[in-house]
């Protein structure tokens, strides 16, 4: 506000008045609650489906040695144990497959998140708002990381079922806990692609949420560009 009133003193001096016209267009387009939480889920919509679009194309998590889905640590001892005595094309199978598991999840998970957006009420939108980069996607993985996890979880499942990871690591496992002497252990990979995916997924959102934020041409909506527009005067 002292920005505005110092912009129109300033204005006095001039022969044009258009930094006043400019100073009153904001002051006449500060967003309504309504409005900012408007803009936020349209970008937090705009960032999920992004995300989830590039995450769900084939090879994005198999390809990509940044995101790739490795076993979790008690599962690499016995993909260790079994590649020493000659599995080791079936352990590597089984780590492609559970990227491919990862990306028909995500893909399938897509209306889920969207639709968590939705319903979504944020009391407190315009401190989200200006609360700069992250924010966004900080208070939407706070509120609803449980609620997606047991939605997501069922889909991970099914979609490894789909692409066979459970049944060759089943074979795997059995394999394993034949040998002598080893300790008998059956690792969660759903669990494990679970939260990497949807790790690398919240990532992919706030990319997008900051993207927003820095670069006005990403505000695909009014919502967005009159919401961010205010979030860009108030910046802290």
């Amino acid at each position: 506000m002292k920005k505005i009133i110092y912009s129109i003193v300033l204005c006095l001096g001039f022969a044009s008045c258009d930094v006043l016209h400019t100073v009153v267009k904001e002051v006449l387009t500060i967003p309504t609650t309504e409005e900012a939480a408007g803009g936020l889920k349209d970008a937090l919509k705009q960032g999920f489906s992004k995300g989830a679009d590039v995450l769900a194309m084939r090879g994005a998590f198999g390809n990509n040695q940044l995101i790739k889905i490795l076993l979790p640590s008690e599962a690499q001892t016995i993909a260790n144990k079994l590649s020493s005595i000659g599995m080791q094309a079936q352990v590597n199978q089984v780590i492609s497959k559970l990227n491919e598991g990862a990306e028909d999840a995500v893909g399938t998970a897509k209306p889920i998140f969207v639709d968590a957006i939705t319903k979504m009420s944020f009391n407190d939108a315009m401190g989200i708002l200006t609360g700069g980069k992250g924010a966004a996607t900080r208070y939407l993985k706070e509120t609803t990381t449980s609620a997606l996890v047991a939605s997501f979880s069922p889909k991970v499942q099914s979609a490894l079922d789909q692409v066979g990871v459970t049944r060759n690591w089943s074979d795997l496992v059995n394999t394993y806990n034949k040998i002598p002497l080893v300790q008998k252990m059956n690792p969660d990979l759903k669990s494990h692609v679970t939260e990497k995916a949807l790790s690398t997924l919240f990532n992919k959102v706030e990319e997008e949420e900051n993207n927003i934020r820095e670069n006005p041409m990403q505000r695909t909506t009014e919502l967005m560009k009159k919401a961010f527009a205010y979030a860009d005067a108030n910046k802290k």
